[in-house]
């Protein structure tokens, strides 16, 4: 997972890190190779099938997650989206 660093005192990122934006980047999504999805523990009690058909349902429209990053990687960017509320309302699946 990717850490972005501040300086304490001022909430800035420090010289020399990269922030991505926490938004749709359709250079970026050129270039992604990798797709990884982050459940948070209140859905930890979904079964591998159910996650897999929201994961794919989420990656095939990234444009439209709710909370949605890049990450660099050597050869372009992996995309992470973490599923929300609003994402399985979304795709139309609840809890």
């Amino acid at each position: 997972m990717y850490t972005l660093v501040v300086c304490p005192e001022s909430d800035q990122p420090l010289p020399g890190f990269n922030h991505m934006a926490n938004a749709f980047d359709p250079y970026r999504e050129a270039l992604v190779v990798e797709q990884h999805t982050h459940w948070p523990e209140a859905y930890a009690d979904w079964s591998d099938a159910d996650r897999g058909r929201v994961e794919a349902l989420l990656h095939a429209s990234p444009e439209e997650a709710a909370d949605l990053d890049y990450v660099r990687q050597h050869t372009g960017f992996a995309r992470v989206i973490t599923v929300t509320p609003e994402d399985l309302e979304r795709v139309s699946v609840g809890s």
